[in-house]
């Protein structure tokens, strides 16, 4: 249940910090890089059982 609830708020703030749009388009690739990264662990870590 906690993995399901990070993994669509995390879901959430990739789509937040994206560079389409106005508030985030001088951050460039670096904050949704690092929330990808974040995302694709922590859904390894659900599949594996882990969390």
């Amino acid at each position: 249940m906690l993995g399901t609830i990070l993994i669509a708020v995390l879901a959430l703030m990739l789509l937040g910090v994206l560079p389409i749009w106005g508030h985030s388009r001088s951050w460039g690739y670096g904050p949704s890089s690092t929330v990808s990264l974040i995302l694709v662990v922590l859904i390894a870590l659900v599949l594996t059982g882990r969390l």
